[in-house]
């Protein structure tokens, strides 16, 4: 136990201090294993999230590919170019905000899209437009799907280095803190009892030394009374003597 415990001078006000933090550590061990608790069942669900914003994933770009390939064979090659020369102002946009878990601040990405900008609407005109417009509308919501798969990601591997950090927490102050605090307060409350046991032996020889010297006087007084008497007997008795011859 000596090597599991606080090096402090065994007194009353170090058995209060570390009843003090001992209270505390519950107290912090409580608090980080309820955090935890949360944090994983945000983990867990985010998980789920995740697996099927990727299942769905697949099927949303397998029908973009489809519509790309339409866009292709129904205008020509040239798409990309035509594309690129036609957009002049951002029409999808991803905004930013924070999202409070259990003291954990999640990064939540937003997609917003601006209905006042068309850069597309001439796109196709002359053959292929309604296949531009359903690519445009399938290529928007993979976009969107993207948007989401990355916010969670990003709130995936936040909230897995959170969970391993207060886990860590949790178990230095369950398997360390606690145990040795313990081992202190009881090395503590042993030396204590040890000084009183102490002083209560020496109170009690105290007393009975003090008994003792209490006594001494009063026995050589009686002695004194018995020595006196025993004269005066004498010479009670040497004096009816003398009496005797002078008869």
């Amino acid at each position: 136990m000596s090597t599991n415990r606080e090096q402090v001078f065994p007194t009353r006000m170090t058995l209060g201090l570390m009843k003090s933090k001992l209270k505390g550590a519950n107290q912090g061990h409580s608090l980080l294993k309820r955090k935890s608790e949360a944090l994983t069942k945000r983990f867990r669900d985010i998980t789920n999230r995740i697996n099927e914003s990727k299942h769905r994933m697949g099927t949303v770009m397998q029908t973009a590919s489809f519509s790309l390939a339409e866009v292709t064979y129904a205008i020509g090659e040239n798409i990309a170019y035509q594309v690129q020369e036609s957009v002049s102002n951002a029409r999808f946009k991803v905004g930013a905000r924070q999202e409070n878990v259990s003291g954990v601040y999640l990064p939540q990405f937003e997609s917003s899209i601006d209905s006042g900008i068309n850069d597309f609407k001439l796109t196709g005109l002359g053959r292929g437009g309604q296949q531009v417009n359903r690519a445009k509308n399938v290529y928007t919501k993979v976009v969107e799907s993207l948007v989401q798969l990355a916010s969670l990601q990003t709130a995936f591997i936040i909230l897995d280095e959170v969970i391993k950090v207060t886990n860590r927490r949790v178990n230095a102050i369950e398997h360390v803190i606690i145990p040795r605090t313990e081992n202190t307060i009881a090395y503590i409350n042993s030396e204590l009892d040890e000084l009183d046991r102490e002083e209560f032996y020496r109170l009690k020889k105290f007393q009975e030394m003090k008994q003792k010297k209490a006594a001494e006087p009063t026995t050589v007084n009686e002695q004194f009374d018995t020595d006196a008497s025993t004269i005066s007997s004498s010479q009670d008795l040497v004096t009816a003597e003398e009496d005797d011859v002078i008869f």
